[in-house]
């Protein structure tokens, strides 16, 4: 087994492990006061979500007794987000594919912090969202350099940067006049796990199915770029029904 499918199936069957643990505690049925009122429902439902922040509550806390932050958990994601180009680049699909993971992890974290501080405010909320857009760039960035060689690989990386900054785009401009919209399947959340599950079952799924290094992770480009772009459409669509 490789090493990176060794590792994955490890942190995944733990993960899996404490679910059953989190659906019989009261932490399942309590209301959860640092979730964030304005984020859209995620495509794996409400209890995954649950349960990642309670799975993540340990790294919560400690954060809050070290006196961390939220701008160091933007600036982590964003360091985890530049790594994850520098690792697509040379090549390294899977580590790129766990500093995607942990780009996330950062990004979930900086906004309860926030919360759980009473930080949270609009400065906090657009360094949140614009250093995002940072890190998902270098990600692309990085991507684009390790499909350099074909050009519809090359415009499959493109149109999944230009889908995942017109999703936030779309949300974003529809805010500014006073209309928002949290609908669609491929919001962050969904394009990290997609890229960052892609990049690091590639090297094992790609040679599974008989082809090149990189078929795998651009399958879940393809699906990204399709899934961002008709997000983008629909909530375009949403919002300027809405507006007069």
């Amino acid at each position: 087994m490789r090493p990176e499918l060794t590792v994955l199936v490890v942190v995944v069957g733990f993960a899996l492990a404490t679910m059953p643990i989190f659906a019989l505690s009261a932490a399942n049925r309590a209301v959860d006061a640092l979730e964030s009122t304005t984020r859209g429902k995620f495509v794996l439902g409400s209890f995954a979500r649950r349960w990642f922040y309670w799975f993540v509550r340990p790294v919560e806390r400690a954060s809050l007794l070290l006196g961390l932050s939220p701008l160091f958990y933007n600036l982590l994601g964003f360091a985890f987000g530049a790594l994850a180009g520098w690792f697509f680049a040379s090549g390294r699909f899977a580590m790129g594919g766990w500093a995607v993971l942990l780009s996330g992890v950062a990004d979930a974290l900086d906004g309860r912090v926030a919360r759980a501080r009473g930080l949270a405010g609009p400065r906090g909320a657009f360094l949140d969202s614009t250093i995002d857009r940072f890190a998902e760039v270098a990600a692309f960035v990085g991507l684009a350099v390790a499909f350099r060689d074909s050009g519809a690989a090359l415009a499959m990386v493109a149109a999944a940067l230009g889908g995942s900054l017109l999703v936030s785009y779309t949300r974003a401009r529809g805010e500014s006049q006073g209309v928002l919209c949290t609908a669609g399947v491929m919001q962050r959340a969904e394009r990290l796990l997609l890229i960052g599950f892609g990049a690091i079952l590639d090297g094992t799924a790609s040679a599974l199915l008989g082809r090149d290094p990189g078929t795998v992770l651009l399958g879940a480009l393809v699906v990204t770029a399709v899934g961002t772009v008709a997000t983008a459409v629909f909530r375009t669509v949403w919002i300027a029904r809405r507006l007069t």
